[in-house]
């Protein structure tokens, strides 16, 4: 190996090697789109009527690469997980059942610790996809579907190190994956309940319902009240508004602070002003059932910091703000 301190590093020609890899990589994906075929679909076939799960196996880089194809797979509707060739010589073959599907990667096609493997995966009557970049290699043949998945080049300058391959397979995978979802109508709620944890499933799984003001912490006021009244309102509540109801609780308007500062800018008497005359009469509004998410796109896009929540009879049941968007984590 090279002594560290020998090193001669020049900043041009590494930027001009990055592109090339970037390149040559692109290329690689690029011919692999332009040569899809019946294949991609059969293989689609053989997942969409499986019974059991996909077990997906690769050994090396071409692991790695599995790993992270099974991971996207099981996230996006379709039950699966990795299985390392080597373990499942000792023991772990036992996880295969006949209901289920194998994906097999390997760029060579001959992996031997693969096709080790691939009589037993087959007399446990589960069904074989190989993805390679080989189409006449032994996981090829033995496959009841094959992938191909060849590059032209490596993007190592020495074409040794797999990079475009394990690109290629990588972007196979994925395009696998999606097809799938696609088929099955996997859909936001169903992506949400595998992505609970973190700010994803916090953006799709929090209802408005979850996080509104109701009880004696939302504010409103009758329609007959006079300002002091609605000022005291929102000082009480901490929400920077107060909604306008009627004896039923109906919505009929709302007053913010913004309102309130153009008011005092008008030298209007607020002790004898009534909320009925200087109400926005048409506030926001939205649904208890709608996601909170929607809420923020509804803030962001009309510029305001709140929303007033009611029922299907426009009666209002609760009301929020950024802040409580931002406390839930979904901003």
């Amino acid at each position: 190996m090279t002594d560290s301190l020998q090193v001669k590093f020049d900043p041009v020609a590494a930027l001009d090697l990055a592109r090339r890899v970037l390149t040559i990589e692109a290329e690689a994906v690029s011919a692999m789109r332009d040569r899809l075929d019946s294949s991609f679909t059969e293989a689609m076939a053989l997942i969409l009527s499986c019974r059991g799960r996909v077990v997906v196996s690769g050994m090396g880089k071409s692991g790695h690469i599995g790993n992270k194809i099974a991971s996207t797979l099981a996230s996006t509707g379709t039950p699966a997980f990795f299985v390392h060739p080597g373990e499942a010589s000792h023991g772990d073959l036992g996880m295969i059942t006949h209901e289920d599907v194998c994906i097999a990667l390997s760029h060579s096609g001959e992996s031997a610790e693969l096709t080790a493997i691939v009589p037993l995966i087959k007399r446990r009557g589960a069904r074989l996809i190989a993805i390679t970049g080989n189409t006449r290699s032994t996981l090829a043949r033995e496959a009841d579907v094959h992938l191909d998945a060849s590059v032209a080049q490596e993007a190592c300058p020495l074409n040794l190190a797999p990079t475009a391959s394990t690109t290629a397979a990588l972007a196979l995978g994925d395009a696998l994956a999606i097809a799938l979802l696609e088929a099955r109508g996997f859909g936001t709620e169903d992506f949400a309940l595998t992505h609970p944890g973190g700010s994803l499933g916090r953006r799709l799984l929090i209802h408005v319902r979850d996080i509104m003001h109701q009880g004696e912490r939302l504010p409103k006021v009758s329609v007959d009240a006079l300002l002091p009244l609605a000022l005291l309102e929102m000082t009480r509540k901490g929400l920077g508004m107060t909604a306008v109801v009627d004896d039923e609780d109906r919505l009929l308007g709302v007053i913010t602070d913004g309102d309130l500062r153009r008011i005092l800018e008008k030298a209007v008497d607020v002790r004898l002003t009534g909320v009925r005359e200087v109400m926005t009469a048409t506030p926001r509004c939205i649904g208890p059932e709608q996601l909170a998410v929607v809420a923020v796109e509804n803030m962001q896009s009309h510029n305001i910091n709140g929303l007033l929540v009611v029922d299907d009879k426009h009666i209002l049941i609760g009301a929020l703000n950024m802040l409580d968007l931002l406390r839930a984590g979904v901003v």
